[in-house]
């Protein structure tokens, strides 16, 4: 899937300041997944581009395999060390009793209502009838029709958009770095990366977790975890999900005990 705009300006605000930012968002009641529980990862949706000296995102369609079959690897070593069962969807076609064609509908929803979340809780943008009270997004009766269908109680969602500078755009970098120094500064943008999960409860089509991974650097050579190698694909999936908290009023159960 394109980069959408929303995803550009939220890397914008993280590659100015160069840094890794992450933010949870939770249904209230919402307790991350533990014990005998039944979860379906589906199939990540990832894109990395080559960032021309000019600062154009050139998609990579062999950079972005190589670092789908890294992040599918991370998963398993991540969700399995959670417990429950687990399936993590590489192919679209791999779902007993359901068509590729319907899981990439359930994705393009996803997406949909992802983009929704990503403009409402993340850019200040905040809808009125929406503010402090969690996540209130569904995916609704299609969501629940796939728990029905395939016995699982949760879809995990990752969605991940990595930008690898060129040596050309590496290079601009340093000379606007340079310039600095004899008082003209010319900062380009350098690589960067924006990524997202979503968890939502099959049962009810309900998203009940979310979460936003940005980074980025305005200093050449600096990267923050390259999906393209398996370790940066398992420091991005440990960024998303390692710390999964609780919705605020399990917090502040857990707090009055």
């Amino acid at each position: 899937m394109r980069k959408s705009g929303m995803a550009l300006a939220l890397v914008a605000s993280a590659a100015t300041s160069g840094c890794v930012q992450s933010r949870q968002y939770a249904d209230v009641q919402f307790t991350p997944p533990q014990g005998d529980y039944r979860l379906l990862v589906m199939r990540p949706d990832v894109t990395v581009n080559s960032l021309t000296t000019g600062g154009v995102a050139q998609p990579r369609a062999d950079w972005s395999e190589r670092a789908r079959a890294n992040i599918v690897e991370a998963l398993r070593a991540e969700q399995g060390a959670r417990g429950g069962k687990i399936l993590i969807l590489a192919h679209r076609n791999e779902l007993p009793n359901v068509s590729a064609d319907e899981v990439a509908d359930v994705e393009r929803l996803n997406f949909a209502v992802a983009q929704s979340i990503a403009l409402h809780k993340y850019s200040g943008a905040a809808l009125p009838t929406k503010r402090g009270k969690g996540l209130e997004y569904t995916l609704g009766e299609d969501a629940v029709s796939l728990g029905r269908r395939t016995g699982y109680d949760y879809a995990l969602f990752i969605h991940a958009e990595d930008n690898i500078a060129s040596t050309g755009r590496t290079a601009l970098q340093v000379l606007g770095v340079a310039g600095c120094f004899i008082g003209f500064c010319a900062p380009s943008g350098g690589s960067n990366q924006f990524a997202y999960a979503s968890l939502v409860d099959l049962r009810t089509g309900e998203v009940v977790w979310f979460n936003v991974l940005q980074t980025g650097s305005q200093l050449p050579g600096v990267s923050f975890g390259d999906i393209r190698t398996p370790q940066g694909s398992a420091q991005m999936v440990e960024r998303l999900l390692g710390r999964m908290r609780p919705g605020r009023e399990v917090r502040e159960a857990m707090e009055r005990h």
